[in-house]
């Protein structure tokens, strides 16, 4: 799954897609913006195995905030 973040106006948005090869089209989950936690918690019900990762891309001058927790 990833989750990818950008700006809309002056608020930070997210949506979640999956990780497919170059020459597929992913799947969007929803196709709407949401707040960075409520894309975080969608990825992580839709990743199934739990140790299948979650990547984010940050896009637009985005930078990462530690209130969405942390990146390994």
């Amino acid at each position: 799954m990833i989750v990818k973040l950008y700006r809309s106006g002056n608020h930070i948005r997210g949506y979640v897609r999956t990780v497919v090869d170059a020459d597929q089209d992913g799947t969007v989950f929803p196709g709407e913006e949401m707040e960075p936690e409520a894309a975080f918690k969608l990825a992580e019900s839709h990743r199934g195995n739990s140790s299948n990762p979650v990547f984010v891309e940050l896009v637009e001058d985005v930078e990462w905030d530690s209130s969405w927790g942390r990146l390994t």
